[in-house]
């Protein structure tokens, strides 16, 4: 049984967080760094359009996914990134932190981003998994609608300054996370998107 006073979802204590130590994106600046840490999967990112694929695709479920049954992979635990998160935010200035749930990569970024801002994001700086790849070919699904339904592989974003960047990815690391440089903060253009993937 916990003791009296709030929780959050993993069961760490919440207390009270002093003014300054909150996360909340008010300090994110163009030439900040956008690191991606990977998924374990879809993390119940767009199941409606996942049942939609399924149903016109009639795949096997049980059969072998690189490796594991294809069931297996698609209904895997979502990744909890407490731990190291913690650790990183006690050795450097975390800026922003964005989990991308239910509205993928282009529509969760843009949470923690002021308005004048927009996260320029590169889609080939990490490799979309093999789950992600058959959901887009067996879909039909366009680029953009999987950048904004899905993580493509990119569970959580973390914004660093950029000369934090090599240093939080190290010990993101060795945290036994996989850690991507996936983009930079910019000055938002008239009329661009608050996240672009280019």
């Amino acid at each position: 049984m916990y003791p009296d006073g709030e929780y959050d979802l993993a069961g760490f204590a919440v207390g009270a967080v002093e003014k300054s130590q909150l996360i909340d994106g008010s300090k994110i600046t163009p030439g900040d760094v956008v690191l991606g840490l990977a998924s374990s999967g879809i993390h119940s990112n767009g199941y409606s359009l996942v049942r939609k694929i399924i149903s016109v695709a009639k795949p096997d479920l049980e059969a072998d996914f690189h490796g594991r049954k294809l069931a297996d992979v698609l209904m895997a635990p979502t990744r909890i990134y407490v731990k190291p998160l913690l650790a990183l935010m006690q050795a450097m200035e975390v800026k922003g932190m964005v989990h991308i749930t239910g509205g993928g990569l282009v529509e969760n970024i843009p949470r923690v981003l002021a308005d004048n801002l927009t996260a320029v994001l590169d889609g080939k700086s990490w490799t979309m998994p093999p789950l992600f790849q058959w959901l887009q070919q067996h879909g039909g699904v366009a680029d953009a609608e999987m950048h904004r339904v899905f993580n493509c592989g990119i569970g959580m974003t973390v914004i660093v300054a950029k000369e934090n960047a090599d240093a939080a990815m190290a010990q993101l690391q060795a945290a036994g996370e996989t850690v991507y440089r996936i983009g930079e903060i910019r000055t938002r253009e008239e009329g661009q998107a608050q996240t672009v993937v280019a």
